[in-house]
């Protein structure tokens, strides 16, 4: 089911300064995440996908909520790690506590380059970090991983002599499995120095009941982004010879939790994916 027209003219009204390419008839995965976040950058059509995933999966505020917990504790861990630099594919569209604001909290010199191949994400995050000449944000597809890391971006930001955590949060199971995501984050790897460090969350299929299958299906029928989610050992796979920091490979609400509002207390929410942070020897 798409928009009314008068839906569409309203939002293309208020939000002007959306890039014209925008197709407001198909859903975003980055907005309707920011829809599930409480955003107020996304259209109709990725609010009406959105209360179709909540209905069939009714913790998926909390599992939105819980995966941007867990960005957070572990950017802190890269920066208490000595990292300086930070790529974050997938970024999706900017919200409260993004991962410039966590490193340049804790290291004002943080340098970070956000990815997103979302023309909505990447104009709202220019606008965020405007006159901020530590961060940058790119607009481009994770599956093209030259194109991110020979960019001016990240020429001017990032320094590939010197450790950078790579972030790739609720990104890759947008990667369907023909496209080989093993071998795109073999790319990815192998263009990091010594040092750095790699975080990946994944919705997990061995603990995903049918509900949420079926809100993966609805999504994959509207069109939009296609939703593959996985084992822990195919999960696992994607760190290659990266040695997995403590506790591993778990469940995303249990990576290094520091307080009541990193976990959630529906045991569901919890079981929605996997993380882990490896590093590169």
């Amino acid at each position: 089911m798409r928009p009314q027209l008068e839906e569409v003219v309203v939002v293309s009204s208020e939000q002007n300064w959306i890039p014209q390419s925008v197709d407001v008839s198909v859903p975003s995965a980055a907005r309707v995440y920011d829809y599930l976040l409480g955003g107020a950058h996304n259209f109709a059509i990725d609010r009406m996908m959105g209360e179709k995933v909540e209905k069939m999966m009714p913790h998926a505020r909390s599992a939105a909520r819980v995966n941007r917990a867990l960005l957070r504790r572990t950017v802190r861990f890269m920066v208490d790690q000595g990292v300086r630099q930070f790529l974050d594919i997938g970024s999706g569209i900017p919200t409260v506590a993004n991962v410039h604001e966590v490193a340049q909290e804790e290291a004002p010199e943080s340098r970070i380059v956000y990815v997103d191949r979302d023309p909505v994400a990447v104009a709202h995050g220019e606008l965020i970090v405007a006159g901020n000449d530590r961060v940058s944000v790119l607009q481009a597809d994770m599956r093209d991983p030259d194109s991110i890391l020979t960019s001016g971006e990240a020429n001017r930001l990032l320094d590939f002599d010197q450790p950078i955590g790579l972030l790739m949060l609720f990104t890759v199971h947008w990667v369907p499995t023909e496209a080989d995501p093993w071998g795109l984050l073999k790319h990815y790897r192998e263009a990091l120095p010594s040092g750095s460090y790699l975080a990946i969350s994944h919705m997990a299929n061995d603990h995903a009941n049918d509900e949420a299958f079926a809100a993966a299906n609805r999504m994959n029928q509207a069109g939009g982004d296609v939703v593959v989610e996985r084992s822990r050992d195919e999960i696992a796979a994607f760190f290659g010879d990266f040695e997995l920091v403590e506790p591993g490979l778990v469940k995303y609400a249990e990576w290094r939790p520091s307080g009541p509002g990193d976990i959630s207390d529906d045991p569901a929410v919890n079981r929605v994916a996997y993380a882990g942070v490896g590093r590169k020897s």
